[in-house]
């Protein structure tokens, strides 16, 4: 599988923006989808994932509320639509996929997923 994410981009603090990401190769439909977060200086972070079945899971308190994962399974496509943008959400995003036979404790870290995606940048300015 190839993972594609786009969407990133430059906004002001209280802003929106929608990442995507594309994938090839083969069907996500039986991929649990896991979208990542690395800023500078610190280790990358899971943000959440949307699980093969539609189940959204492990969203981080950092997000709730501002974030919400999607997936549509026939564009093969999964999203994250982000809100109330903060200045600490500046990170380059990673989306990543892993087997559906996955358990959840191992989804919530990097170890859990098979295929990543390059990254795209999100920057927010105070």
């Amino acid at each position: 599988v190839q993972l594609q994410a786009s969407g990133g981009g430059l906004v002001q603090a209280g802003g929106s923006l929608r990442l995507s990401c594309a994938a090839s190769g083969s069907t996500i439909s039986t991929y649990n989808m896991g979208w990542f977060r690395q800023a500078p200086g610190k280790e990358r972070e899971f943000v959440g994932g949307i699980r093969w079945s539609g189940n959204t899971y492990g969203t981080d308190s950092s997000v709730k509320g501002r974030f919400t994962f999607s997936r549509d399974n026939a564009k093969n496509t999964v999203a994250l639509q982000m809100n109330s943008l903060k200045p600490e959400d500046t990170a380059v995003y990673y989306c990543a996929a892993g087997s559906k036979t996955k358990i959840l404790s191992t989804l919530l870290n990097s170890g859990g997923y098979d295929y990543w995606g390059q990254g795209t940048q999100v920057t927010v300015s105070s």
